[in-house]
């Protein structure tokens, strides 16, 4: 079973910026602890990081030719406003989990509102690093279902 992991704009800076909201853990440190679990659980976790938004439609697209099992999407800022995103993973056939680390809820207004919400499985936010082990057991869980 091969899981897709899309990380968004500005999550390169993951250790640097806004500690408050997201920890001091680093990006890599982040698909470290996927990778672990991904082998815990008998999947290999492919992740892509960009901050490029055409660059993101295209690894989605790249995802559904590939025949991913499951996506999993932290797209930052791009939850928020990005259709061109939103109309790519409405391409997959797979189950699509979003993630954030912090609680997008409890947070400013115009992050309250996730574009992706209609396509997405489910949605799991505010346990920082968590957040990502969390999505990544619920995407293996939805893939088993599909196939069933």
């Amino acid at each position: 079973m091969k899981v897709l992991m899309l990380h968004g704009i500005n999550h390169n800076m993951f250790g640097k910026r806004d500690p408050v909201q997201y920890g001091t853990i680093t990006l890599d440190e982040i698909n470290a602890n996927l990778t672990a679990l991904g082998r815990e659980l008998g999947v290999d976790v492919e992740t892509f990081q960009t901050n490029h938004e055409g660059a993101m439609c295209e690894r989605i697209h790249q995802g559904y030719t590939d025949g991913v099992d499951a996506v999993l999407i932290n797209a930052g800022a791009w939850t928020h406003y990005s259709y061109g995103i939103r109309d790519a993973l409405a391409i997959l056939t797979c189950p699509i989990v979003e993630l954030h680390m912090s609680n997008i809820h409890a947070r400013e207004e115009f992050r309250h509102k996730s574009v992706f919400a209609e396509i997405v499985k489910g949605q799991i936010a505010g346990f920082g690093v968590d957040s990502y082990l969390l999505a990544l057991r619920a995407g293996v869980s939805a893939a088993k279902a599909a196939k069933k």
